[in-house]
């Protein structure tokens, strides 16, 4: 039997490559971070004392919930918040791992049977499965929305950080922290997240090939990092259990402030305050209140909403950073999230 071909790794080599595989896109452009997808420093809050929520409004409540969570709900009552993040995980993960181009191809084929059958019921649901894989064909592979490497590259930038140890806060795949870890190597990423699955298979089947733009510490020079040649450790905790003082250099979060009803904001961005060193930052990221991020969360609510969840514009976020105790240091947007630097007040 003829043995399968092992397939190299990403090197300096492949310095200005991007290249679309069946399931993301691989984006190694632009090494030296120049002409990136902007970290746009928005600017537009001078003084954040000053700013009030009648003055901007809260965030947009994301209300369309996901069929599977319904149903669920139908025969168990409502789902706690952990069981509704297990379910997102699951369902999350398993478009990441899709082959997105043969999954289009298969969904149009049934399409045009069901439709040749005049079986309408399922020409609808092959129909919404075929949009679904549209558009997180655009989404995550072509336009690298999710993951958005560039857009973070840009929003970690220029922090005063030496072999830093990282807190990530709900981590799931981890990719946010990986990028962190490239741009300032030689330190230590704790991940944390309450759901094992997030541990065993949204990290533990992350892509080792991916490869992550970074710096090599001793040459100064441009380089290639994968997961698998950084320092991570993985705690499966609730984030009120961890045991850790005020020992991290950057404690970082992705998409976890708007799952919060404002009740226990607070609670949330204290965690990031709690675990930081003095003079480090706490690094925020949150979708976007903007008409494709509605759109988003409208298509792919049967593999998105299964959690409660909100869309702000950075001027709602920057408020819920204020309040919550710590001096903004930059905000502004990327692709899809709003981004904040900050540090404790």
């Amino acid at each position: 039997m003829e043995q399968a071909q092992e397939v190299p790794f990403y090197t300096e080599e492949d310095f200005g490559k991007t290249e679309l595989l069946p399931s993301y896109r691989v984006d190694l452009r632009n090494p030296q971070n120049e002409e990136l997808d902007a970290f746009i420093n928005a600017n537009v809050v001078a003084d954040w004392s000053q700013l009030t929520w009648k003055q901007i409004g809260k965030p947009y409540e994301v209300r369309t919930v996901a069929k599977s969570k319904q149903e669920w709900e139908r025969d168990h009552g409502e789902m706690t918040v952990k069981t509704s993040w297990e379910f997102f995980n699951r369902s999350f993960h398993e478009w990441f791992v899709k082959d997105v181009p043969g999954a289009l191809a298969d969904s149009k084929k049934e399409l045009r049977k069901h439709l040749a059958r005049f079986h309408w019921h399922e020409v609808k649901e092959a129909l919404g499965e075929t949009v679904r894989l549209s558009f997180w064909n655009y989404v995550h592979r072509v336009q690298d929305g999710v993951w958005d490497p560039r857009g973070k590259r840009a929003l970690f930038e220029g922090l005063d950080l030496n072999k830093p140890r990282i807190l990530f806060l709900g981590a799931a795949e981890g990719y946010e922290a990986m990028q962190l870890h490239a741009m300032y190597p030689e330190g230590e990423i704790v991940m944390v997240d309450y759901d094992d699955f997030c541990r065993t298979d949204r990290f533990g089947h992350f892509p080792d090939r991916y490869p992550f733009l970074g710096m090599n510490s001793r040459t100064g020079l441009p380089r290639v990092w994968h997961k698998n040649q950084m320092n991570i450790h993985y705690e499966v905790d609730d984030i009120r259990n961890l045991p850790f003082g005020k020992e991290f250099d950057v404690v970082l979060s992705v998409g976890l402030l708007e799952h919060f009803p404002d009740e226990f904001k607070a609670e949330a961005l204290d965690w990031h305050r709690k675990f930081l060193k003095p003079g480090g930052y706490a690094i925020m990221t949150t979708p976007r209140l903007q008409w494709k991020s509605k759109l988003f969360y409208t298509v792919m609510a049967d593999v998105m909403n299964h959690t409660y969840r909100e869309l702000m514009d950075i001027r709602q976020m920057g408020l819920y950073v204020y309040e919550g105790g710590f001096e903004i240091l930059r905000h502004g947007y990327i692709k899809a999230h709003n981004g904040i630097v900050a540090r404790p007040r």
